[in-house]
This record gives structure tokens, sequence and C-alpha cells, in this order.
């Protein structure tokens, strides 16, 4: 029997009202996401990108259908056992980072596992560990101030790891980034799907599809293309 996907969705759909009416964000949404898989979601704004990441990521809740992560349905899990997902199985990866300003770099990696019950100087070892793979040993001790857009991404991707967890969404990683240290992030995001975690990135850049094993197109709530794609950089 093959081994389940990293996350299978079937028939996913989700509304929100807006100024009185109903807007189908998401319309009977099947996708299926491999283990170690470094994917992308493109499309214009208000095409459901988002609305797909928050479902993913256990944020929200769908309307209608099935979410499975590793076989097993997350679509309708109560607020208690949502948080718990999230802290362990899922990390995130921000636009504008999300650092606190007055912690230091590894101060700021190690924030899940202070929020997860240890202690800060026992969360340390790892926190540097994972500055050290994302090339930021020397910054360790420098709050985000005293760093640049692209390091404090890097700083974020390394909070995103923090917990060891099987899936991490990003959302418009390199959107505040110039061109090349966009390429850098995206690269790093290429090394760790390549490491067997699934990486699920939601883009309106269409230059970091080419980063991506595979690229998936939403419009109006569907799927408009789901497509394996060549990485233009190796891992």
């Amino acid at each position: 029997m093959p081994d389940p996907a990293m996350l299978e969705l079937s028939e996913v759909t989700k509304e929100y009202r807006v100024g009185g009416q109903t807007v189908r964000a998401l319309d009977a949404i099947s996708l299926r996401i491999e283990p170690g898989e470094f994917t992308s979601i493109i499309g214009p704004s208000g095409s459901g990108k988002s609305t797909l990441l928050h479902l993913l990521g256990a944020l929200d809740t769908p309307d209608a259908g099935s979410i499975l992560f590793q076989g097993t349905e997350i679509g309708g899990m109560d607020d208690e056992r949502q948080s718990e997902f999230r802290r362990h199985r899922v990390g995130f990866i921000f636009q504008f980072f999300n650092l606190l300003p007055t912690l230091s770099a590894w101060e700021n990696v190690a924030i899940p596992k202070l929020l997860d019950g240890t202690g800060l100087r026992k969360a340390e070892p790892r926190a540097l560990e994972l500055l050290d793979r994302v090339g930021l040993s020397d910054r360790a001790r420098h709050r985000p101030a005293e760093l640049s857009g692209g390091q404090m991404q890097r700083v974020a991707v390394a909070r995103a790891m923090i917990m060891d967890p099987p899936l991490i969404l990003a959302d418009e990683p390199t959107g505040n980034l110039d061109s090349k240290t966009g390429a850098s992030i995206l690269e790093l995001l290429g090394e760790i799907a390549g490491s067997g975690n699934s990486v699920v990135m939601v883009t309106h850049d269409m230059g970091a599809v080419t980063y991506c094993d595979r690229v998936i197109t939403l419009r109006d709530g569907k799927i408009g293309s789901n497509e394996a794609a060549e990485r233009s950089v190796s891992a």
C-alpha cells in the first residue's frame, strides 16, 4: 500500500460573508502534495491562495470536503487539536518576518519551543544549530534591527524549523526582498524540501516558481492547473 500523501484535499470548499454577500473563496478544491515536495501556489489577488494556505495550516476550517495530513483528517479538528497541530506539525514563514524586536536572532528562533514549555537555555543549542544551517551563525546574538531583510527572513525560516515539522507553509516569503536575496531564500526552501519536508509557498512572483517541484494555479477559487515543474537550481 503506498505511503499517505503529506496533504490530500478532496472537494474542499470555503465560503465567507462579505458585505451581506456570500463569497466562495475555494470551490471544491482537490489536490495532493507529497513528502519532500516544494509546491508553489500562484494566482491573482482574490483567487483563494491565502484561504488555501490557512486551511492547510489549520488556521481555519473548511465548510465542506476533506483535508488529510499524513492520512489523518484535520479539516474538522476542534480549537485545541488545531493548536496542537500548528505547534508540532507545521512551520509558518511570513512575508513580514514577524520577529520580536527586543529578542536576539536565536531567541526569536527559539520562541516556538518556549510556547511549548521548553526553557530558553535548553532551546538555545537547537536554535543556534538552525541559524548555522541557514548561514547566520555569526548573527545569532543580533536583534532584528541589526539584520538585513534577507537575514531576518532566514531567521524566520530557522524559527519555522525549530519544532522539526514535516510541513512548512510560506506566505510570500520573498515579497519584501530584492531578487538576489529572494533567490537565496528560495534555494534554502528547496534544500529544506530536499531533506524530506514538504514546503508549500504562496507567491505572486512568477520567477519563484522555477525553484519548485510543482506549480498550482488558482483562479476564482478553482484549480486552473496543477503541474510538475523542473527546478532551475540544484537543491
